[in-house]
């Protein structure tokens, strides 16, 4: 039985934030019609994939899938359940904004079946999140944290975003100080990142705000390593970080390299080599589905080098690099043609290698890119 991740992406939102570049829409006017079409499209791929294939987590991801009520959400897993096999306890994730549910809501997602919550926090200083247009408070994420343990979650994990314009050490520092007194297992830190098309960009090209540079970027990095690290968060990729025995499956899969299929507008797929996404409007989604059961936009055939190189990539930006698995999928010609490469980036402690693997250091994580540009 193949590993395969499953992706559902659920594109209504109450808000649009302004750095997000996610596909996402402030109605519910197709709500309906769009799980139609949804269900339709798993059924569609099921027939062409579901052999042989055990599906190891399912995540809703969006948008604000928490928008929806629980039974909207257990009858896309019915559905799933009925198309493909489930593995042995798989992790069922949905995405939750602060704002969008209470403990019953929490509740009622439990016994849908979800057993993971991935809260969208982003920060705890009440100026940071009035500047991001989040619509929730420092005290609603606090209170959504805990309700959810009281929904029964034990599967817990907060995003946050730092290099915030003017954040300084101290304010990310006691975001990272709230964070690890809450009762959570995961934690997903990301930089401030400028989208093409989203309003913070424009934002920015227009003056009105000034985002801090790279060099300040890469010491709030350093530092959220060192806090977590020595506060029980073990880091497992570039921006994650997680409690013993709880790295979330979903991501690994990616980053393994595993097979995943998506579901939904703008939804991404990679199968046996083929990667493919489906359109992001979502009247096109729900008119192409329509027409001939999927929405894909546009494929390609990735050739071994292509394949080569995300490999690598991949797997250097999580847990690293196993050279046995290397070997035996790819051959030895990359390795042994940067052998000084790894020799020199071992004695700057950008990476711990020997015969068995090659993984970045915490230093290494800091200039994960510049590394990657320079081996591959």
């Amino acid at each position: 039985m193949k590993p395969t991740a499953l992706y559902i992406h659920i594109p209504f939102c109450d808000h649009k934030c302004i750095y997000c570049d996610f596909y996402s829409i402030i109605t519910t006017d197709n709500i309906e019609k769009f799980l139609s079409a949804l269900k339709d499209e798993i059924n569609y791929y099921s027939k062409l994939y579901s052999a042989e294939r055990e599906i190891i987590s399912l995540f809703f991801g969006g948008g604000t899938p928490s928008l929806m009520n629980a039974t909207y959400i257990s009858g896309i897993i019915d559905h799933i359940n009925k198309n493909f096999s489930f593995g042995k306890e798989p992790e069922i994730t949905l995405e939750t904004n602060p704002g969008t549910v209470d403990e019953k809501k929490l509740t009622d997602f439990r016994k849908a079946g979800i057993n993971r919550i991935s809260i969208g926090i982003q920060s705890f200083d009440e100026n940071d999140l009035q500047f991001l247009t989040r619509i929730h408070d420092k005290q609603t994420a606090i209170n959504t944290v805990h309700n959810a343990v009281k929904s029964g979650f034990e599967n817990i994990s907060i995003d946050l975003i730092f290099n915030l314009p003017g954040q300084t050490k101290e304010k990310w520092k006691a975001n990272l100080a709230q964070a690890v007194r809450l009762p959570i297992k995961h934690i997903s830190a990301y930089s401030l990142i400028l989208e093409r098309g989203t309003i913070l960009n424009k934002m920015v090209l227009d003056g009105e705000v000034k985002i801090q540079g790279a060099d300040y970027d890469a010491e709030l990095y350093e530092l959220t390593i060192d806090f977590l690290s020595n506060n029980g968060f073990t880091q497992y990729e570039v921006s994650n970080f997680a409690k013993p025995g709880y790295e979330c499956i979903h991501n690994k899969a990616y980053w393994e390299y595993k097979d995943y299929i998506g579901f939904g507008p703008s939804a991404h797929s990679f199968v046996n080599g083929k990667r493919w996404w489906n359109y992001s409007s979502l009247k096109r989604y729900i008119s192409e589905v329509k027409e001939k059961q999927n929405a894909m936009m546009n494929y390609e055939l990735l050739n071994k080098d292509q394949m080569k190189n995300e490999y690598i990539m991949l797997a250097l930006r999580s847990k690293g690099l196993n050279l046995r698995d290397y070997i035996n999928k790819f051959g030895s010609d990359w390795l042994d043609g940067h052998l000084k490469d790894f020799e020199f980036l071992r004695k700057e402690n950008f990476i711990e290698y020997d015969h068995n693997s090659i993984k970045l250091t915490p230093k290494g994580y800091a200039i994960c890119d510049e590394i990657l540009s320079k081996i591959l």
